[in-house]
């Protein structure tokens, strides 16, 4: 027999198993085409965006969706050639040379690659169209764009996946030399008879382990600050350790608690489930701690991209409470106003009044700043929910604080604020500060909203030479939403390029196409990261149904029926999915808590979402691994 026919026939008996391995093998290389046909296709990225900033963050992108198939395949490949130890053993038995058998594997390993690269790419090439409209759904865009086939994202994804072969090639030489007979054969049934841990060590570790990931936790819980990225840096480290030693120590361990507190008299259901997952926790443990703590930053990264994209509009309504506003430019907003008009479009317009001048917090370490007065009666009369203050207070609207700021809020409520900076012998009392604006951003001046007596006192005493301003400022509100476009299109006229005044169409626009790209990508490798974590999963599964093969053989010709011994391979899935599903979970929720001061709206929402993802993949893979081991049992008898 030929070394080719050798190859197809080992393809042929392993086929069954691979089917998963190729079909994730199949989507990596697809979605990596997907990201670099859009990377490539310059005139795509030029249409959507017209900014190159996107193109790099396609390329970041690209280089995590490395990332996570290079760990996955990496892990895929070590557990099939762990599975097929006894047979590369077998195969120098019968006196092949460990160059014949690596010659053997690199072959068939080549032939399921370059299959699935071809599969991958054509996949991909059909898909990039879906995602591409995905895509302009998701940044609010309706143009009609084609996608053709890009031969450079191609060679891309050759190249890429040539390097992800060679790297299982050095896993299969290390296999082949580096692993002698015995351990081959004995590859098995490693990790079958564990020694029984100390119960003062195994405490103290399971102790050691749930204070780091407390630990972890009150540290995520602490508000923003200096030192933010060592504390990121501890708290990653404290969480990683503290969830490896809970899967080294103290699960087992407690697990062999139970088995004591019963004299070792476990039953049916328990020794099919409690006991494989004790015996092998200690060899899992690594592979369970990358797949949990990786899980929970990746239901981190999509509940965030997802929460900035949720709050899109609020946020930019936040910043810029009205659609179009001019300062100090009557004969413009006159103008505006007849376009308006002309195109039959129905709006809202109020003149606001204000005051800029300088002011003095007393409990602040700014000193004296510039402070915008507006008047709130005449704020509530343009539509804005605005809130009145009692006369001789205020109330401060900060705008939308960088949530990374790495300093704290540096005014304290209620304080006062007085204007003799300004010539004003006038001190008043500032009850609160709201984090948006009461006026567009672009707006020069700290927003103080005052009655309108206030305003209009302050202004009575403005000295004559003073270089403080008595500002008009025209706003207009756009009734309906999709005719904002055209408003925006004549307010463009009035602006020039070098000013910073935005409409609230243009800003929210870009901000939509911004979140937009980012939960996209966010979207897509959160996915393609569930799918291979489950694979793993699924796949240790697999390798463990063939290993207990033997003990279903025998549960069956001692007359145990399918239904028991089912019923204890379910609880069995429960405990090796749950497990992790229900750490990483737990890590993703405090992550998730902690990565809400970063944004401005409710993160609840698109959290639970991810999480429901991230639950429902891995239920699937469960019953896939269900599925797999009821095939084993009926197949032992």
């Amino acid at each position: 027999m030929t070394l080719f026919e050798l190859v197809i026939r080992s393809m042929r008996k392993n086929m069954k198993h691979y089917y998963l391995y190729f079909f994730a093998l199949i989507s990596s290389t697809a979605l990596y085409f997907v990201f670099a046909t859009l990377q490539h296709d310059t005139s795509i990225m030029t249409a959507i965006f017209g900014d190159i900033q996107f193109a790099s963050l396609f390329k970041v992108s690209g280089l995590l969706l490395l990332a996570i198939v290079v760990i996955f395949m990496l892990q895929a490949n070590s557990i099939f050639l762990g599975r097929r130890s006894r047979e590369i053993g077998l195969y120098q038995l019968i006196g092949l040379t460990r160059r014949g058998v690596l010659l053997l594997l690199i072959a068939e390993n080549m032939l399921l690659g370059i299959g699935a690269l071809l599969l991958g790419i054509g996949v991909g090439a059909i898909a990039s169209r879906l995602f591409l409209l995905i895509l302009l759904k998701l940044v609010g865009i309706e143009s009609v764009i084609s996608v053709s086939f890009s031969s450079s994202a191609a060679i891309q994804t050759a190249m890429v996946f040539a390097i992800l072969i060679g790297l299982t090639w050095i896993q299969m030489v290390f296999k082949v030399y580096c692993t002698t007979l015995l351990e081959l054969f004995k590859a098995g049934r490693q990790g079958e008879h564990p020694k029984q841990p100390k119960a003062a060590f195994s405490a103290m570790m399971g102790l050691l382990s749930i204070v780091l990931i407390a630990a972890g936790y009150m540290l995520a819980s602490q508000p923003l600050g200096q030192g933010l990225f060592l504390r990121m840096l501890i708290i990653l480290a404290s969480t990683i350790l503290g969830t490896y030693l809970l899967f080294r120590v103290t699960i087992g361990w407690l697990l062999y608690s139970v088995r004591r507190s019963r004299n070792g008299q476990l039953g049916l259901k328990n020794s099919l489930s409690l006991a494989p997952v004790m015996h092998r926790m200690n060899a899992n443990a690594s592979s369970l701690t990358l797949i949990t703590v990786l899980s929970a930053m990746t239901l981190t990264m999509v509940a965030i991209a997802y929460s900035l994209y949720y709050s899109a509009e609020s946020e930019s309504r936040g910043m810029l409470p009205y659609d179009f506003i001019f300062e100090n430019s009557s004969q413009a907003a006159r103008s505006f106003r007849t376009e308006l008009e002309q195109a039959k479009l129905t709006f809202k317009h109020q003149s606001v009044e204000a005051v800029r001048l300088t002011g003095t917090f007393s409990n602040s370490r700014e000193g004296e700043r510039s402070l915008l007065l507006l008047a709130a009666e005449q704020l509530q009369g343009s539509g804005a929910d605005n809130v009145l203050p009692r006369q001789g207070e205020a109330v401060w609207y900060k705008g939308q604080r960088p949530a990374l700021s790495k300093e704290p809020d540096t005014v304290l409520f209620p304080q006062t604020v007085d204007f003799e900076a300004s010539g004003i012998p006038l001190t008043i009392k500032v009850m609160k500060g709201i984090d948006r604006n009461a006026m567009n951003y672009n707006v020069t001046g700290g927003q103080l909203v005052v009655p309108e007596a206030t305003l209009y006192a302050i202004r009575e005493q403005l000295p004559a030479a003073s270089e403080q301003a008595t500002i008009r400022i025209d706003t207009y509100q756009i009734s309906d939403k999709s005719e904002r476009a055209v408003a925006s299109g004549f307010y463009a006229k009035y602006v020039k390029a070098a000013e910073n005044r935005p409409d609230f169409d243009t800003y929210y626009k870009a901000s939509l196409q911004k979140f937009g790209l980012i939960i996209f990508i966010a979207g897509f490798l959160g996915f393609i990261f569930l799918m291979a974590t489950g694979s793993i999963l699924y796949f240790k599964q697999m390798t463990e149904a063939e290993q207990e093969r033997k003990s279903y053989t025998i549960l069956r010709q001692l007359g145990f029926g399918e239904r028991e011994i089912m019923g204890g391979i379910i609880r069995k899935q429960l405990f090796v999915f749950a497990i992790p599903l229900a750490i990483g979970l737990v890590h993703s929720i405090v992550a998730v808590k902690a990565a809400s001061a970063l944004t401005l709206s409710d993160i609840t929402f698109p959290a639970a979402a991810a999480m429901a993802m991230y639950t429902v993949i891995y239920f699937v893979f469960a019953v896939l691994a269900v599925g797999y081991y009821r095939r084993i049992v009926r197949l032992s008898l």
